[in-house]
């Protein structure tokens, strides 16, 4: 087991790429606490984690608010005495659209969860790593962050955002022993999608999206998990400041 008697906090894990996530690294022997702004959701994903064997709480939260954060933390303390990992997975978009359609609101909704809920997570979690010799962020950022496309422009700002401050962080932080890593997936099959590709959600229309992408379809929760695993595993230990793109050659 990659990640035996480790302790991982995962944002958004309700559902998509966080459940993905938590899931492999429970099976991987890993406590997880189970964040998500949907209690029953993440109440859900930690009660099938136990069902398999692994160990999991659910915690529910919102990563914009500072307060939330401190609450996670103390409980992911309280039930496992400390924590290793923490993958910033929690997300949202604005609606695929032409910039100038794009209202202050969804503007505000995406720069508060995508940025910063990545600031509240190093203010509530750099102090405790710093105490316990180290630790791991692994960051959930995009493709659109690295080979930004039209119709998602405050989205893409957004998670380049997130990928320039965990560089930054990694840089910072190291002397520390803290590894701050990244994961970009490519468009998946998620609660977002529709949203994404800014049209509905059918076979003809994911079709026009999987046409870039040389492996010949989306990202998968496992895909992603696969890549999350690796980062937060000993296996990466002189890892940090980098980026793995989950996208099946689309940004080629």
């Amino acid at each position: 087991m990659r990640l035996k008697g480790k302790t991982a906090v995962v944002t958004g894990a309700g559902s998509g790429f966080g459940e993905g996530i938590a899931k492999t690294y429970a099976r991987e022997g890993a406590n997880v606490v189970v964040n998500d702004l949907n209690g029953a959701a993440a109440q859900r994903v930690a009660s099938e984690i136990a069902l398999a064997g692994g160990k999991a709480i659910a915690v529910t939260g919102d990563i914009t608010r500072e307060a939330d954060w401190h609450a996670l933390r103390e409980a992911a303390v309280e039930d496992f005495g400390s924590v290793q990992i923490v993958v910033n997975n929690a997300g949202t978009t604005h609606r695929n659209k032409p910039v100038l359609e794009v209202s202050e609101a969804e503007f505000d909704r995406v720069y508060a969860v995508n940025v910063k809920g990545l600031y509240w997570s190093v203010r509530a979690f750099v102090p405790h790593f710093r105490e316990h010799g180290g630790g791991a962020f692994v960051n959930i950022a995009s493709t659109a962050g690295i080979r930004p496309r039209p119709g998602l422009v405050w989205y893409n700002g957004s998670k380049g955002a997130m990928i320039v401050a965990s560089k930054a962080l990694a840089a910072e932080l190291g002397p520390d022993q803290i590894r701050v890593n990244c994961v970009n997936p490519v468009i998946g099959d998620t609660g977002l999608t529709a949203e994404f590709m800014g049209v509905p959600d059918t076979p003809e229309n994911r079709q026009r999206f999987i046409a870039g992408i040389p492996l010949g379809r989306f990202s998968t929760p496992q895909d992603v998990a696969n890549a999350c695993l690796y980062l937060a595993s000993d296996e990466a230990a002189f890892i940090t400041g980098t980026c793995i793109e989950v996208d099946g050659g689309r940004c080629v």
